[in-house]
């Protein structure tokens, strides 16, 4: 074998330092991961206090979505959960709710190993949840700062700074420790996209490494620890098993790489994309098969049913502009012209890092700009589906704050008394946020569960409860908890059946009682007599008596009533006379852009 030249030899070790210096955030220092750690830990403290003291309402598939399935899951099908059309249509994949469902066993069982008593099991089925939740927080917390160090550098201003932001980001206190979907599919995409091999067009670049390099160094040597692509691409498919339009992010993400990489690395990626897919696929179909009793794939049923059919527009439609008008500007309040600005740079491919080496500099600029990218495509694609939710945004709030912190970084920078003040107005203004939306806006809603579940504790008898709201107006079954509360409210099923044609026409029963016939004519058509409920004992006598005053497919008037202060005036005047009476009132909100969710949250009990 002819010896190589000096040259040849020193381009190839070059090479290979440029790999290693690649591939070496990956392989930390052992002080380094016990600062992490740290962190982790002061992080994983704070959001299970931000979880703990959260008390307002957000959105319904909190619970129904989530807790409501693990909670039958957990204590069988005479727990009284309340099981949504979804799930008996199969559009959402068991994976998640089993999660908690093993959250709320591991509950019970310490339950009864410390032989709580029923106030205290309430209290630790309600904090269980919220706890596990709080975990997956951190996470993101945690990853999102170590996705900005592998951009701004290890230890950087800009990396803290972005850690900073996502602590402070009022969106974070509110949502993140609830159990949705979102948030767990936000946490695994923030850890996917930290461990992406973002260093491999490095590597394909350098022909001279590929010419020179010895053909014994290992491929971990210069494709990265094959371990890390696989878990990157194990918790990309999850997240798109919970939630399909995932899917965006990752197109994003990997068709650059597949297309800048060499035909080497395109071939493992190739092997472990379908590798990992498979994997999670069997996963999931083998967890859907166990929970639904046959076999099938939600994620597709889920596209069918929202997009093809157009079912999704039945809970709300929204202007175009909805995502740039009021999601973006909700997700990230005050740091949102530093992520307009930050954005904009990084499509410039302005450089992340001040100091480093030239291949350091060009990773920095590819993660930003391929994150800048990720954020416009996934907001303009969701911006074309009639139905909006910011929460739908959530993937890549994340990046927002990667791409925001360079800016604010070097608008600190120096920290003269004006932009003090200015950072100081800033914080003030996420804490009120923050304040306002996780202990005053729509807290009613989770206080009168509350209040109905202690009134159950204390007399420990069946309690019959009835919900005159908007259909999901407040949790369900993961609140009031104990079986022996026996509760109905209002529905809102969609026209699944109904011709696309005719579902303007189509009213949900929560449509009939508010709008047609309205709450009195609903109230005479499927209620009992109402001298069931006379206040005269003659009168509750011969209603006893009678059959004719308790009719078939009617519904006998509970021992609790709850509605919203809008509905007052009816429910004050068609009661008249009743042994109804009000016994408890709690705030819910100062404003609503539903009318009918508007003002206190009432409780009237029967005498």
């Amino acid at each position: 074998m002819p010896p190589k030249s000096a040259s040849g030899s020193q381009s190839a070790q070059q090479a290979i330092a440029t790999i290693a210096g690649s591939t070496g955030e990956l392989h930390r220092s052992r002080s380094f991961e016990l600062s992490s750690q740290n962190i982790f830990a002061i992080l994983l403290a704070f959001r299970i206090v931000n979880a703990l003291t959260l008390c307002t309402f957000f959105q319904p598939d909190e619970f129904f979505q989530s807790l409501e399935p693990a909670w039958q899951l957990a204590f069988g099908q005479r727990s009284n959960a309340w099981i949504t059309w979804e799930w008996r249509t199969q559009l959402r994949t068991a994976l998640h709710p089993e999660i908690f469902a093993g959250v709320y066993q591991v509950a019970a069982k310490l339950a009864n190993l410390c032989n709580l008593s029923l106030p205290f099991q309430a209290e630790l089925f309600i904090a269980a949840p919220k706890v596990t939740q709080a975990v997956f927080a951190a996470l993101l917390d945690c990853y999102t700062w170590k996705l900005a160090e592998s951009v701004y550098g290890r230890a950087s201003r800009a990396a803290f700074t972005t850690l900073a932001l996502s602590v402070a980001s009022p969106w974070q206190w509110f949502c993140s420790t609830r159990t949705l979907s979102n948030c767990l599919e936000t946490t695994i995409t923030s850890i996917a996209v930290y461990y992406w091999p973002w260093h491999w067009p490095d590597a394909a670049r350098d022909r001279e490494f590929r010419d020179n390099v010895n053909k014994r160094i290992a491929d971990k040597d210069w494709l990265g620890p094959l371990s890390q692509l696989r878990l990157s691409l194990l918790l990309a498919a999850f997240a798109c098993i919970f939630r399909p339009t995932n899917l965006l992010i990752w197109l994003c993400i990997s068709i650059p790489t597949v297309w800048q990489a060499s035909s080497r690395q395109r071939y493992v990626l190739v092997r472990e994309i379908l590798f990992c897919g498979s994997a999670v696929l069997a996963c999931s179909v083998l967890s859907d098969k166990l929970y639904y009793q046959v076999w099938t794939l939600p994620p597709l049923r889920f596209l069918y049913f929202n997009i093809v059919q157009s079912l999704a527009v039945f809970y709300g439609r929204n202007r175009g502009d909805y995502y740039l008008t009021e999601g973006l500007p909700l997700l990230l309040t005050t740091a949102l012209p530093f992520a307009v600005i930050g954005t904009w740079q990084s499509l410039q491919g302005k450089p992340a890092q001040a100091t480093g080496s030239g291949t350091e500099e060009v990773r920095s600029c590819r993660i930003l700009g391929r994150l800048a990218w990720t954020s416009i495509v996934v907001t303009l694609s969701l911006s074309t589906i009639s139905h909006k939710e910011v929460r739908f945004l959530y993937p890549v709030l994340p990046f927002l704050h990667i791409l925001s912190a360079r800016l604010v970084s070097s608008f600190l920078t120096p920290f003269t008394p004006s932009r003090k003040a200015i950072l100081t107005i800033g914080l003030l203004v996420n804490l009120l946020i923050a304040g306002y939306t996780s202990q005053v806006h729509q807290r009613g809603v989770i206080d009168v569960l509350s209040y109905l579940r202690h009134k159950h504790e204390a007399r420990n008898t069946a309690t019959t409860v009835g919900f005159l709201m908007p259909c999901h107006s407040t949790p369900w079954r993961s609140h009031l908890v104990h079986p022996a509360i026996d509760a109905w409210a209002l529905t809102c099923e969609p026209p699944l059946d109904i011709p696309l044609s005719q579902r303007d026409k189509y009213l949900d029963e929560a449509d009939q009682f508010y709008i047609k016939p309205g709450p009195v004519g609903w109230l005479d058509q499927h209620m009992d007599d109402l001298q069931t409920v006379s206040g005269s004992r003659t009168g509750r006598h011969w209603a006893k008596l009678n059959p004719t005053f308790t009719q078939e497919g009617r519904r006998p008037w509970p021992q609790n009533l709850v509605f919203f202060e809008a509905l007052e005036p009816t429910m004050r005047k068609y009661l008249k006379g009743t042994g109804y009476k009000e016994c408890w009132r709690g705030f819910n909100t100062h404003f609503h852009d539903d009318r009918r969710r508007k003002g206190d949250v009432i409780v009237w009990c029967l005498d």
